[in-house]
């Protein structure tokens, strides 16, 4: 079939398969399922493997579809599962290799059943297939042989595809959400997951997931298809089919394959994560107190209250695969609950000595904003305002030198501090939102992390002084201008037209959302120059050259407070220079000198007190409006699973 599924290739008539589809039941212990289970297959690893894949089963998946009711046969599926999972948990040898390969034959079954299934049914329709005439609940059993599955069996090459298979079977699972777009408190789904037998392990399951995240472990050699395992083979070979998808030559560029096809495991166990974690459905999600109460397993913490609700994590190495994954929307989302609900281990790295290996990656994110998602450049900014929280973090960004920073393009920068490179980012950040994205909460959170920082900015470089004060200058000019517009509207008459009159609203929105800029701008360049005046004499030449930008905003009750102070440094430094150069020309050199020499003297009395800008990140009142969308589009994105129905996911509120 050379390296792709063939064109040719016609499964709708394959006895094994129309056997499983039709409408005769078959039994539990029905020697066929050995038979049927004996096929190889390299799973998908790319989209358009999925939908070849798809395109190859789905009459038979309508077929089955239409006759299992009758049948019962994907319920039989699903038991024999559970049977035969259990057998691997008590197995002694795990590595047995026919069994391994028939059990994963056996999740892909079932995976590729559901999937069909939930796009194309309700979950009414979908659990009375899964029941069908149960004495107990198949899908509870199921769902609890998938979590003893990820808690119990080891990771190795041989069992690397069950554990990829079974997570995502769950992931396919809590689709039903994704699909119907309606709450998940009113999914039995979501209430077995939540609610189970297997939620006693779920600070097991929650670990297992967070490990296989960390390890990011690659596709192990003959991954599905029992290479190397000649009897395997050959027993495929003698049954029905073997399927394999293409694969990239082995000297293709690492670079040029997603995470997924790198490290498929870490991938859907980070995804799984975020969907069961992003869950309101229950006042005690389970996975999610997990998730915020484990600790460093260096730590010693005393004994929880509670030992099903906390676990111990190496957060060395969480940190660092973190810091390499730091570009990725499921790693930043996943930092951002950590910092925002893990005390722990936002303590733990914020005591880290290299910062900037996180940092660095948030700042390439936020400066290749145009080809980033919205609302990972929106995180990425929520977890610099949630550091800049901390006076520690403010000051070592500014201890830590860096050198020759590639990526920037705008200007060189052989040597620079972390926090004046955090600085430019931010500000370039809030410069594209105003002209592009025009997201009030984006640039107000932008904002809130420079005024967080700004009473602790040291030696800032002149080009960052400059980028400062020619931000206010930009939205200065922008002000201005449509500040005339509004007053010339105003004179309009009332008998005018009503979108004349909307338009002026509309006006009024944007003049007042500028004066909020200008006025946390103006505030963030107070709060350094009351801190830390002595420390940036680059700030204080670049005030005085530019000190005409602030000329028109004297007399404006929004603004005076505020330009009063920074209008008696000016003056300050200007008739230093003045006395000391007697009225005749100096040179920028000359000019850094007399600052520095008039800084050793600056009364520090001399300005009006404000209050510290201090602001404290918050979430909205209902979180999961933004948060679950997200997190369901970031699956049908990095899974390769090909969702179909994605218009639902704009609703798919919790």
């Amino acid at each position: 079939m050379g390296t792709a599924v063939s064109r040719s290739l016609d499964l709708s008539t394959n006895e094994y398969c129309l056997k499983f589809v039709g409408k005769e039941a078959i039994s539990l212990n029905h020697p066929f399922w050995n038979r049927f289970l004996s096929f190889n297959i390299t799973p998908p690893t790319t989209r358009n493997d999925q939908i070849l894949l798809e395109s190859k089963i789905e009459s038979l998946c309508q077929e089955l579809l239409k006759n299992s009711v009758e049948s019962g046969n994907v319920s039989t599926l699903i038991r024999l599962f559970v049977t035969r999972s259990s057998e691997l948990l008590g197995a002694t040898d795990s590595n047995a290799s026919i069994f391994n390969w028939q059990l994963f034959n056996t999740l892909f079954t079932i995976r590729c059943v559901l999937k069909f299934f939930i796009e194309t049914t309700t979950e009414e329709q979908l659990l009375e297939l899964i029941e069908h005439d149960s004495n107990e609940s198949n899908l509870e059993s199921f769902i609890e042989a998938l979590f003893a599955v990820v808690v119990d069996v080891p990771v190795q090459d041989t069992t690397y595809g069950i554990h990829l298979e079974a997570i995502t079977c769950l992931l396919i699972l809590l689709s039903v959400q994704f699909h119907s777009g309606q709450r998940s408190d009113n999914s039995v789904v979501y209430h077995t997951v939540m609610n189970g037998r297997h939620v006693i392990s779920s600070p097991l399951f929650v670990k297992c997931l967070m490990i296989n995240f960390i390890n990011q472990q690659a596709l192990p050699p003959g991954y599905g298809a029992g290479h190397g395992q000649s009897l395997v083979i050959g027993l495929a070979s003698e049954l029905w089919s073997i399927l394999t998808f293409s694969k990239k030559s082995e000297d293709a560029e690492v670079s040029e394959q997603s995470d997924f096809q790198r490290a498929p495991l870490a991938t859907q166990s980070i995804l799984l994560l975020l969907v069961l974690v992003h869950n309101w459905a229950t006042v005690n999600n389970p996975y999610r107190l997990s998730l915020f109460s484990c600790s460093n397993q260096d730590n010693n913490p005393l004994p929880p209250t509670n030992e099903n609700s906390i676990f111990k994590l190496d957060f060395q190495s969480l940190y660092l695969t973190i810091c390499k994954k730091a570009n990725g929307d499921a790693p930043t989302l996943l930092l951002y609950l950590l910092l925002h609900r893990n005390a722990s281990f936002k303590t733990f790295l914020l005591s880290r000595l290299d910062i900037q290996g996180l940092i660095i990656p948030i700042l390439k994110t936020l400066y290749n904003a145009p080809n980033s998602h919205s609302h990972h450049i929106y995180m990425s900014i929520i977890i610099l305002l949630i550091l800049s929280e901390d006076d520690v973090f403010n000051k070592t960004i500014h201890q830590t030198k860096l050198k020759n920073i590639t990526w920037y393009t705008e200007r060189q920068l052989t040597e620079i501090s972390l926090g004046g490179l955090l600085i430019l980012v931010i500000i370039r950040t809030i410069k594209y939102n105003m002209l592009k994205m025009r997201d009030k909460y984006l640039h107000t959170n932008c904002l809130a992390a420079l005024a967080n920082m700004s009473s602790q900015f040291r030696d800032l470089h002149p080009y960052i002084s400059q980028r400062l004060v020619s931000l206010f200058e930009t939205m200065a000019k922008k002000y201005q201008k449509l500040h005339r517009k509004l007053q010339n509207g105003k004179e309009i008459k009332l008998d005018e037209t009503t979108i004349q009159i909307n338009d002026s609203t509309e006006l009024e929105q944007d003049v007042n959302v500028l004066e909020e800029v200008l006025r946390m701008v103006l505030e963030i360049i107070n709060s350094c120059l009351t801190s830390q005046l002595t420390n940036n004499p680059n700030l204080i030449y670049t005030l005085l050259y530019n000190r005409q930008v602030f000329e028109a905003f004297r007399d404006n009750v929004v603004f005076q407070d505020i330009i009063y102070n920074i209008d008696i440094v000016i003056k300050y430094f200007s008739d230093l220079l003045n006395t000391k150069s007697n009225h005749q020309e100096v040179d920028a050199s000359q000019v850094l000198q007399v600052i520095q020499q008039g800084g050793r003297q600056w009364p520090r009395d001399k300005l009006a007190k404000f209050p510290d800008l201090k602001f404290k990140y918050v979430e909205e009142e209902q979180p999961e409006e933004f948060f679950i969308p997200y997190v369901w589009e970031l699956v049908n994105q990095q899974s390769v699973l090909n969702w179909h129905n994605s218009s639902t996911v704009s609703v798919a509120v919790c």
